[in-house]
């Protein structure tokens, strides 16, 4: 199934084009009006801290999600699942983990195509049915597929410098010149605007690996049904188990840590009360006014996921 990726496609360039223009704009104005270079060490050191996450970043995702990598042997169903997919969507057959946590969620990680990486929590395991198994995973190699990995350490890299160059121009001798204050409270705000832009670029890229999921083949009713649990057991789940997953929770399927606020909202969909979303279910959003209240709209502009009822409003699109 094809859809028009093209909206998302203009988005994410859209928001790394304005990302580097901040960086751009503030080494320029620096250039211009001081004569001072310390602000291209800061801006080299941000670089340099990005090339270190990117080339440790899979150690560290590894590590805090406690992933184990299983054979085709342990996990066959997992390896066949994953490995259509990944010849469906045209890659390398990523290896296959298992996290050892019991809050049920996915998550793809990876330095490039051929190092991609896709792992389930135990949770997971226990928790959705065939179908809905093959939406989830076909969301992560479409993450994979659009190289996200690398597109958000990119991004990442441009609040930084921006906080680098600010820090600079605060404390350094250069903040005693006649622009140099200025400077420093113009890249503190480039560095607070690029993290708002960051968090889009990550809202953004959510979105486009659910319509990969049903380019893939995931039917949109199991994939929002997917949701739906996840969204479910995070929000029940022990406060110190979601506590350890929140520092890398742009890598998951949805934020564990709002999930207490999207339950009701969500179980508003579950006419029928069976712990899943129909085909049925999902399609009725197609003629429903969606209301989301503005603290969750507000919430959702510093949030790594689309608000799920959005995200989920969206999937009705494709049923």
């Amino acid at each position: 199934m094809k859809l028009n990726s093209w909206g998302l496609r203009i988005r994410l360039w859209l928001a790394m084009v304005l990302l580097f223009g901040l960086v751009y704009v503030i080494l320029l104005v620096a250039g211009t009006l001081l004569d001072f270079g310390g602000y291209e060490f800061y801006a080299a050191l941000g670089l340099g801290v990005v090339l270190l996450q990117y080339l440790i970043g899979p150690i560290i995702v590894q590590s805090s999600m406690n992933v184990e990598y299983v054979s085709e042997t342990e996990e066959p169903e997992l390896h066949r699942i994953i490995s259509d997919l990944a010849m469906s969507a045209g890659i390398p057959k990523p290896k296959v983990g298992i996290s050892n946590i019991n809050i049920p969620n996915a998550f793809a990680f990876g330095r490039t195509k051929k190092d991609g990486r896709v792992c389930v929590t135990k949770g997971l395991l226990n928790k959705l049915n065939k179908e809905e198994l093959k939406a989830v995973l076909a969301h992560e190699i479409a993450h994979i597929k659009h190289s996200d990995m690398a597109v958000t350490t990119l991004v990442s890299a441009v609040p930084l410098i921006c906080y680098f160059i600010a820090i600079s121009f605060f404390y350094g001798g250069n903040s005693r010149n006649s622009g140099g204050f200025i400077i420093g409270i113009l890249a503190f705000g480039a560095y607070l605007l690029g993290q708002l832009i960051v968090l889009f670029v990550s809202r953004t890229r959510e979105y486009y690996a659910d319509q990969g999921s049903i380019e893939l083949g995931g039917r949109p009713e199991k994939l929002a049904s997917a949701l739906y649990k996840l969204v479910y057991d995070s929000a029940t789940a022990n406060k110190e188990e979601v506590k350890n997953i929140q520092g890398i929770k742009a890598f998951c399927l949805n934020d564990v840590s709002v999930a207490a606020n999207e339950i009701n909202e969500l179980s508003q969909l579950d006419i029928d009360h069976d712990g899943e979303i129909s085909a049925s279910e999902l399609s009725q959003l197609k003629y429903k006014k969606v209301n989301i209240k503005t603290s969750d709209k507000l919430m959702e502009l510093i949030s790594t996921h689309p608000n799920m009822l959005k995200r989920i409003e969206r999937l009705a699109e494709y049923s």
